[in-house]
């Protein structure tokens, strides 16, 4: 019976429709981890601008363009809404439609196929004398639909806000002010206010990334000792947590890191931690570097700084490779923008086996002989593979039906390996299988059929004999 049931289980795989995907969207399996590659660059340099990915593709929104003393936008403007598309499997860029309302220094946040960008610099006031320069805000937030390469306004923020970043937790977008979470719903194009940050507060413009539904900022904190009469400087960390609107402290770093951005790493090819990208502070011509700080152990790490030394611009992540696109190099006091793409390979990345989940068959008792199998696998996959009751692994492409199961306990285990020869398992699943046996025409014996023969003769013997 084990044979019939194992044959049973190969053809039944063999025929079995796919339902996973089998290759990555493009691969970096060549790349080194921790280190830097130049890209093709966008066709309009600018800083200041908004980058973000979806369904693999980066775009790369507003900005401005102005050049000069740092920051020069607040000196002579140069605002744009021009709107440029990146495709990393081909390393080319195409322009989109343009954002309606130029500005730089603005949340962009992704919703299904749309591109929410909110608040932002939208231009500058002079004093009267022409020395004092000030930005002047905006709330407006303006979606774009990578479908149809179109733009709509939608309700804006109840603040105006300027150098804050926006993300995506549970279907809601979380832009984190100076203080506070604004969150809007894009289902009902509404807004509310969250949990101000506690004291105390940032000196400098925050940075943040999320992992696992809560929001990682971090920012540069100054502290006075007054016994010693010196000012020190820490790369704060505060966590906010989406779930229950309320924060908590982590553990700083010591190199303050500034003008930059922060990005994390999901765990499907790259270890899960927080990258924060930018220069040094307190540098009269500041250097690039790569803060890593990992939320798991409350600890921080460095990496590969940047090649270029620059500030104000944007990144963003693709299967867990990083994009820095644009902004200002910093060799001087009088800047430029640029429209450099640099490519970093976060660390590990590689090294991080699929996660296999097993949905169906669940512990428990099936009173049938077929049971479904169904799994999920965290990434694209290049092979995927069964075990039944403890026999050699059966190539698999996707969810089916294990027939012909024998009464019992039964046990499967599900295997896959990606692209980097990482292979991940899941937990075998024991269950067990009872199909009651069919119920049977219950046949009088021979004896008993005999008797009540008889007894009928006799019967209809004494009847026949009446009737004459």
């Amino acid at each position: 019976m084990r044979k019939t049931v194992a044959l049973l289980f190969v053809l039944f795989f063999l025929t079995a429709s796919c339902v996973m995907v089998a290759k990555p969207a493009f691969s970096s399996a060549d790349t080194a981890e921790d280190t830097w590659e130049t890209k093709a660059s966008m066709q309009q340099a600018k800083a200041g601008l908004g980058v973000l990915v979806v369904d693999g593709k980066i775009y790369a929104i507003g900005g401005s363009t102005a050049s000069g003393s740092y920051p020069p936008d607040i000196f002579y403007g140069g605002f744009v809404g021009t709107n440029e598309e990146y495709d990393p499997e081909t390393d080319t860029w195409t322009y989109k439609a343009s954002m309606p309302t130029p500005r730089d220094y603005f949340a962009i946040a992704a919703y299904g196929n749309k591109i929410y960008c909110i608040g932002g610099a939208i231009g500058f006031t002079v004093d009267e004398w022409g020395l004092f320069h000030s930005y002047i805000a905006s709330g407006v937030n303006e979606v774009y639909d990578t479908v149809s390469n179109t733009w709509e306004t939608k309700t804006p923020m109840p603040d105006v806000a300027m150098k804050c970043q926006a993300h995506v937790v549970n279907g809601k977008i979380y832009v984190m002010a100076v203080s506070s979470p604004y969150v809007y719903d894009p289902e009902n194009d509404s807004w509310s206010i969250k949990t101000r940050m506690p004291k105390p507060y940032p000196e400098s413009s925050t940075v943040s990334a999320v992992v696992d539904n809560k929001i990682i900022v971090t920012f540069e904190f100054k502290t006075f000792n007054s016994s010693t009469f010196f000012e020190y400087s820490e790369q704060k960390v505060l966590i906010y947590d989406t779930e229950t609107d309320s924060w908590n402290g982590g553990k700083s770093g010591t190199t303050i890191v500034k003008g930059g951005a922060a990005v994390a790493t999901t765990g499907v090819n790259a270890p899960q931690k927080v990258y924060v990208l930018g220069l040094v502070a307190g540098q009269a011509r500041p250097l690039s570097a790569t803060q890593v700080y990992d939320p798991k152990t409350d600890s921080w790490g460095t990496a590969a700084a940047m090649p270029t030394h620059r500030t104000d611009f944007g990144i963003a992540v693709v299967d867990d490779i990083f994009y820095a696109i644009g902004g200002y190099p910093r060799s001087a006091y009088e800047v430029t923008p640029t429209g450099l793409n640099e490519q970093y390979t976060p660390i590990g990345y590689g090294t991080v086996p699929p996660v296999v989940q097993v949905v169906s068959p669940a512990s428990q008792t099936y009173n049938e002989s077929s049971v479904f199998l169904v799994f999920t696998v965290d990434k694209p996959v290049s092979w995927m593979g069964c075990s039944l009751d403890g026999q050699d692994n059966v190539t698999v492409t996707g969810n089916t039906t294990l027939s012909g199961l024998a009464n019992g306990l039964h046990n499967v285990t599900v295997y896959a390996k990606d692209a980097f020869e990482n292979t991940g398992a899941s937990e075998t699943v024991s269950f067990s299988v009872e199909v009651p046996f069919p119920a049977t025409l219950v046949v009088a014996p021979v004896a008993s059929v005999v008797v009540i023969g008889a007894v009928l003769a006799i019967y209809f013997k004494k009847r026949k004999h009446q009737t004459k």
